[in-house]
């Protein structure tokens, strides 16, 4: 990877008040980025998360629809499009709004880029792979994907996206990126949003049983935000143009992930059993030989100290809570 930098770069973040995206944000603007524009419309970001930044110079913060338009003056280095809903729970929620902001918000991010001769970033998904036959999932393994399952508006929405930059690069000469994200943890992420780590540190924290779908044989990986904010940053500034996995190849079981969780929150309950949600992957585990090569990027932070870290911040967000 050539060496580059951040450094008096103007950048978009899209979906910027989101777990991941506030992240980014922080971190371009710890690089020295020039200027670093946070567009969110809220549905599923939290303004709080940005809040912090507000203060620093060159931040902005546009409420804006990405799926009406999108509307952002000035010159443009970086387009980082971190919009959508991400949690089941929020997609099945919202499928419409996921289908739409992976589809018509991916090809405005898309204009944008092309008019301002700008990087376009396009945070894909794990999901993309589906119930993957294929372990560990490597970037030319084309997935299992039920199309019109209960997951089908994120897996496929992400999947159009992914087919909808790779279009714009080779008919429109748009330099595109795109990123395939696993499963992703630490601070600012919501304690309701469905997803195991919040889910379990949750109900750790309230010394409740740990909810396991399934008899918890099924596996996962799990990354900290740093180290994934890491390698997007790596991965914008390369010249890499085929999608690259970005995640923790440590792979273990939901009934050992409970335990990492009661270990390092010091309480929880017993395990209980549920029905295994439709088309839930059964293994996950990232294949990172892409981006050790070409990007020089591998996770740093481990599960122990990235859970004391986030269990840390969660017990804060309670403490606020309850104080106020």
């Amino acid at each position: 990877m050539s060496v580059r930098s951040m450094k008096g770069q103007r950048v978009v973040v899209l979906g910027g008040a989101g777990f991941l995206g506030s992240h980014l944000c922080e971190r371009l603007l710890d690089d020295g980025a020039a200027r670093v524009v946070s567009v969110d419309n809220y549905l599923t970001g939290v303004e709080s998360n940005v809040e912090h930044l507000r203060g620093r110079a060159g931040f902005e913060s546009l409420r804006q629809d990405i799926t009406e338009g999108l509307l952002v003056e000035g010159p443009v280095d970086y387009v980082f499009n971190m919009a959508s809903p991400a949690s089941p729970i929020d997609y099945a929620n919202l499928p419409l709004e996921t289908m739409r902001v992976g589809s018509v918000g991916t090809e405005n991010g898309l204009k944008l880029a092309e008019a301002r001769g700008a990087v376009f970033l396009q945070a894909s998904t794990s999901e993309i792979y589906g119930d993957p036959l294929v372990h560990p999932q490597r970037e030319d393994y084309w997935g299992n994907v039920n199309s019109i399952g209960p997951r089908a508006c994120y897996d496929e929405a992400k999947r159009y996206a992914e087919a909808l930059t790779m279009v714009y690069a080779r008919s429109r000469g748009v330099k595109t990126r795109i990123v395939r994200i696993f499963n992703t943890y630490g601070p600012r992420m919501r304690l309701n949003d469905g997803r195991v780590v919040p889910a379990f540190v949750g109900q750790a924290l309230r010394g409740e049983d740990f909810t396991v779908f399934g008899d918890g044989s099924q596996t996962r990986s799990f990354c900290h935000v740093r180290d994934l904010v890491d390698g997007l940053v790596r991965l914008a500034l390369s010249d890499e143009t085929e999608p690259v996995n970005i995640g923790n190849p440590r792979e273990m079981t939901m009934l050992q992930f409970a335990e990492a969780v009661r270990a390092a929150a010091g309480g929880g309950g017993n395990i209980v059993h549920k029905p295994l949600p439709k088309d839930d992957p059964k293994q996950r585990r990232p294949d990172i030989t892409r981006a050790r090569e070409r990007l020089g990027w591998e996770p740093r932070v481990a599960l122990e100290e990235g859970l004391r870290e986030t269990i840390s911040w969660f017990r804060t967000v309670a403490a606020r809570k309850q104080g106020s």
